[in-house]
């Protein structure tokens, strides 16, 4: 489900949820649990990745939605948290998006310090939208910082899911490189930054994202039962049934 692979003092977590690496509850937990635990396991930086073509395909709606209130609950406190965990990671952490990352695998790579994904015909965007979901405003936070206010407002109203040329030009992303390369050129991204005065970066780290690690407040007090309301609400129960009826036609 979730592969630590250990690169010296860099830690990978690879998401390994075939075939799509769909995030259900126990992932996003795991995840969570991971990001937060990395530190204090001696890591002095963080990648996330997945598989070549597929960094994740979002969240596993047919299992979502087998789930009550209070499982939902759950899973929407620990999505937060393993956003939060990113946003306020005293370790440099880089999403290796290796393929694909619609929805909950782009909120992922908000987060990150930085974002480096395979060049080609990957796509990447907040698609909540065309589901039936809101977007939360953390993570509206999260990408109004990476692209801008007007620029976040048009991709996530509209759910765009942007190539990775555009991904580029729009800021999603920082930087392509061929997928069988992104893990890599993760690592000597890190190793460059690690390779600083650790004091200095890291304070001058700290100072930057002090707007990001303040995006979610307080995780514990989060209004997480606004976020179940509009799961089980009837428009977004219709889409994302409808949804999961496709994907069942089609397999």
């Amino acid at each position: 489900m979730l592969d630590l692979i250990r690169h010296d003092d860099i830690l990978e977590l690879r998401l390994a949820r075939p075939p799509v690496n769909a995030l259900d509850a126990g992932l996003i937990h795991a995840l969570r649990q991971a990001i937060e635990a990395a530190p204090s396991e001696g890591a002095r930086g963080l990648i996330l990745s997945g598989r070549s073509g597929m960094f994740s395909g979002g969240l596993d709606v047919p299992s979502l939605l087998q789930l009550d209130r209070a499982g939902m609950a759950g899973v929407w406190r620990n999505l937060f948290g393993a956003c939060a965990a990113l946003a306020r990671s005293t370790i440099p952490t880089v999403a290796a998006i290796t393929g694909h990352s619609p929805a909950g695998g782009a909120v992922l790579s908000i987060f990150c310090d930085y974002r480096i994904m395979a060049r080609g015909d990957y796509r990447i965007g907040l698609n909540e939208v065309q589901v039936g979901l809101v977007v939360p405003e953390p993570i509206q936070r999260g990408l109004r910082r990476l692209v801008g206010n007007y620029r976040a407002e048009r991709l996530m109203v509209a759910g765009a899911m942007l190539d990775s040329e555009q991904a580029l030009a729009a800021g999603f992303v920082d930087e392509l490189v061929d997928v069988d390369h992104v893990v890599a050129r993760a690592q000597i991204w890190l190793g460059e930054l690690l390779a600083l005065p650790p004091r200095a970066m890291g304070e001058t780290r700290r100072f930057a994202r002090a707007d990001l690690a303040d995006a979610f407040g307080d995780i514990a007090t989060l209004n997480v039962d606004e976020f179940v309301d509009g799961w089980f609400g009837e428009e977004s129960q219709r889409v994302l049934q409808g949804l999961v009826a496709k994907l069942k036609s089609k397999a």
